[in-house]
């Protein structure tokens, strides 16, 4: 069992928005944001406090929108929670918002206090106050209020206090042992853990969209079985045993159901199908000689997009979720596949190939503007960031001759193109999915 619950009281004013984001305009200068040290009554709070701090500044640092003003230039460092800072000091180092807080140890745990002030206009636009019950959540509250100042100032939700999970691997590439795993967003080790015991492959896990919950394809005996996992109870029960091979489960919007495609037993040619999860039933949605797979939902739960190759070549399609009105949507030159709608509702990331490489990008719902953000010899599964301003996918580097090499490794890239990063994973990663907040 995964323990993520956290209980805790914060106060928060009205949002500000100061730094205005816009995807489409490319690459964003990040913000200077200072971070005072986390002032402690002793040894043990202030750790806890400066914890904190590092991991609000690498997240927000990470986030590409901001970068934290070197604490060597702070003419002010004491704490100012309790004071009015000196806002002239911190223009004079470039600072645009100045964060401070101290903790202090109380009768139910530790008390986190915060401040975040706008520089410029000299006002405090922000203050929070929370309890701490365990330590153990000294990271999750590290997420948490990096959202809180995330969306305080971009205006924009925020996508820090999250999990990634994905499918851990390691061996030779003809012998791989793939595991499912999961962590934070940020990939830090102390939240890394293994959710299955790599005795079974394990493909594509998908998160639900409102809960912590997933699905994912386990072969067991050479038989695929789709299954859904309640990451709060440790619980995993069987959707169902499925006719030949069987592709990509994901969750409806509302986590009812899941759509997925799987071949027809006499045939071998692969359809798309929804189930319900309540009562099991299961409704054909596609029927065509040409292969349908890959399948997602747009977030209101009224179209799918889909991958099929019925034109002659793999393409993307979207279609109305009873399987009516099916339209062709990709434009460009190339084959295409893995389509993911972003939760904001007006994009949709794929996966394209034109040898020698593959691209990930971003097109309008109706396949206007395609815009290619990431090139290489190998790129698959782009998954969306719940605020739908990012994406993760796995990269593969080419294999030797003698059978080594071929790593997976997971990145994280803002849709605008820039800001690429390494998620650190213990071992090689693939086939990642993005939680919703928790």
């Amino acid at each position: 069992m995964i323990k993520y619950l956290i209980t805790f009281i914060f106060f928060t004013l009205n949002s500000y928005g100061a730094l205005e984001v816009t995807i489409a305009q490319g690459k964003v200068e990040p913000t200077p944001i200072a971070i005072t040290q986390v002032f402690g009554g002793d040894a043990d709070t202030s750790r806890y406090g400066n914890t904190i701090r590092q991991i609000i500044s690498n997240n927000l640092t990470n986030s590409g929108l901001f970068y934290t003003v070197n604490e060597d230039l702070y003419i002010q460092s004491d704490n100012l929670v309790e004071k009015v800072p000196r806002f002239e000091d911190w223009k004079l180092i470039k600072a645009q918002f100045l964060l401070s807080a101290d903790v202090t140890k109380t009768d139910k745990g530790i008390r986190l206090r915060m401040r975040l002030y706008d520089v410029f206009n000299a006002k405090e636009i922000e203050k929070l106050q929370l309890t701490i019950p365990d330590e153990g959540l000294i990271r999750r509250v590290g997420h948490t209020v990096s959202d809180i100042v995330y969306k305080r100032i971009t205006g924009e939700t925020g996508y820090f206090d999250t999990r990634i999970v994905y499918v851990s691997e390691v061996g030779p590439l003809d012998q791989r042992i793939k595991r499912l795993a999961i962590m934070d967003q940020d990939g830090h080790l102390d939240s890394h853990q293994f959710l299955t015991d790599g005795k079974n492959l394990v493909l594509t896990p998908r998160f639900a969209p409102n809960n912590q919950t997933i699905t994912y394809m386990e072969y067991k005996n050479n038989l695929p079985r789709v299954y859904i996992y309640d990451l709060k109870t440790g619980e995993r029960e069987i959707v169902g045993d499925f006719p030949g091979m069987t592709f990509a489960p994901r969750f409806s919007p509302d986590s009812k159901s899941v759509v997925m495609s799987f071949s027809d037993s006499k045939t071998a040619n692969s359809e798309i199908y929804s189930m319900d999860l309540n009562t099991r039933s299961i409704t054909r949605l596609t029927n065509d000689s040409g292969i349908d797979t890959s399948p997602s939902y747009s977030p209101d739960g009224e179209k799918i997009v889909f991958n099929s190759d019925r034109g002659g070549s793999p393409q993307l399609y979207i279609m109305d979720k009873d399987g009516s009105n099916i339209k062709r949507i990709s434009k460009g030159k190339g084959v295409y596949g893995n389509p993911v709608w972003s939760p904001r509702g007006d994009l949709i990331a794929f996966v394209k190939n034109r040898k020698p490489n593959f691209y990930i990008g971003v097109m309008d719902t109706n396949g206007d503007n395609e815009r290619i953000i990431v090139q290489d010899f190998s790129l698959e599964s782009p998954a969306w960031s719940p605020n739908g301003r990012y994406l993760i996918f796995y990269r593969q580097q080419k294999s030797n001759l003698d059978g080594t090499g071929g790593e997976t490794t997971i990145h994280f890239i803002d849709i605008t193109g820039y800001n690429e990063r390494i998620i650190p994973t213990p071992r090689d990663g693939s086939d990642p999915a993005w939680s919703p907040l928790l």
